[in-house]
């Protein structure tokens, strides 16, 4: 098989103190649409755009790829549609890489009501079925796969890894992931032990049918595909999913799965010990700043989160100290940029006083703005922490832009 795939770490991270192990590096993603420089964040465009901004607006803010969902996608426009179109970057006219991810988390999140970290007591969890308490049970899991309700028009469908590799390679994405049942803290210990057994099992599957496949879709780029850590909190666990995806051909590695952000570098660090060096690892979900600088840390390579354009639909802006709301009267005559030392289009050309009229007047253009603003800030953010890297001052400049990005909330 030719595998139009590779990584290379150009730059080592030193490691902070002389018992930490080094985890964290500088390198590069070849992919058949180009080169992707890590550690690197992801814009996340999950019906193939980012919300409100056109691709070219993404490609000028120096992003390098775009995450799209295969859930999403595979329910509208449906995955055979943009595989006539000639595969996910050709529809969305995006130039660079492509991610998809394998639509696993969306289904059993959609299902059950549940958002991806859930911070709890361990003493609280009490049942292998957990639903949200103002949800309908939508998915079904079972060891084949699961069913579910599509969130659009009630209809049924079914997921398999089988299905799931299907319909991630008609999209076409340059790096898809395996099919995974993504738990909740409020799953038992001895569920989430089920489970790990079962995302193996589906690891297994779709290894089988993405060779299947690339073998007959060999006229296509080829895509790698990534396997996908869980095991929420649990050392072991962890660890133990990380040995056993190891043994199997995997081009890269997703971390994901329940988890406590205040056990992410904790956890990111156990998976890392485990994998392979020579293989990238995509930190699933993860965007904001502290998080982002745990995780290059701790060895993830590739970063994705919808936050950046999330928050900007709800008139909030990041700047060198801190995330603020540009709709409050504050600004309604402040003609000075969102951030004076940015470069983006929106702080190059546009004042906070006029977004704040164009958010309070609930004109379209604010939301494309403030992400283009947003986007621009979390994308350069870490090709600035890949650049202290190479250059050798990553920590110094982790304690100064925190010191001051935090200041508000010590």
């Amino acid at each position: 098989m030719n595998k139009d795939f590779s990584f290379q770490i150009d730059k080592q991270l030193q490691p902070h103190s002389t018992n930490a192990k080094p985890l964290g590096r500088a390198g590069v993603i070849k992919t058949p649409h180009g080169l992707i420089q890590t550690p690197a964040f992801i814009p996340v465009g999950t019906k193939a755009t980012v919300k409100s901004v056109l691709p070219e607006s993404i490609k000028d803010l120096k992003a390098q790829a775009i995450l799209s969902n295969a859930y999403h996608l595979y329910l509208q426009p449906g995955s055979e549609t943009i595989d006539e179109a000639g595969g996910l970057s050709k529809f969305m006219n995006w130039p660079g890489p492509t991610f998809t991810d394998s639509g696993g988390f969306q289904v059993l999140s959609l299902g059950v009501g549940f958002k991806k970290v859930i911070a709890m007591d361990e003493n609280t969890y009490q049942s292998d079925e957990v639903m949200a308490s103002d949800k309908d049970r939508l998915a079904h899991v079972d060891d084949e796969g699961v069913t579910f309700k599509s969130h659009l028009d009630g209809s049924m469908h079914r997921f398999t890894p089988e299905v799931s590799m299907q319909v991630q390679h008609q999209i076409g994405a340059d790096i898809i992931f395996a099919f995974d049942e993504c738990t909740t803290l409020m799953n038992t210990r001895n569920y989430q032990e089920k489970s790990l057994d079962r995302t193996f099992s589906w690891a297994k599957r779709c290894i089988s049918e993405h060779e299947a496949l690339t073998i007959k879709r060999s006229n296509k780029p080829y895509q790698a595909l990534f396997g996908v850590i869980q095991g929420a909190q649990y050392e072991d666990l962890r660890r133990k999913a990380s040995k056993d995806l190891v043994t199997l051909d995997f081009d890269g590695f997703g971390i994901g799965g329940a988890l406590d952000k205040n056990q992410l570098g904790t956890i990111v660090g156990w998976v890392n010990e485990e994998l392979p060096v020579n293989k990238p690892k995509h930190l699933l979900g993860i965007g904001e700043p502290d998080d982002l600088f745990i995780g290059v840390e701790n060895g993830a390579d590739t970063f994705d989160c919808v936050a950046a354009s999330r928050v900007a639909r709800n008139s909030a802006a990041y700047g060198q100290n801190g995330r603020f709301n540009i709709s409050v009267s504050a600004y309604r005559k402040d003609f000075s940029p969102i951030d004076d030392q940015c470069s983006c289009y929106t702080c190059q050309n546009y004042t906070k006083a006029y977004l704040n009229h164009l958010i309070r007047a609930k004109e379209m253009l604010a939301a494309t703005l403030l992400t283009i603003h947003n986007e621009h800030f979390i994308v350069s953010l870490v090709a600035k922490m890949r650049q202290c890297i190479i250059d050798g001052d990553f920590f110094e400049f982790k304690t100064e832009f925190l010191g001051k990005y935090y200041a508000k909330t010590i």
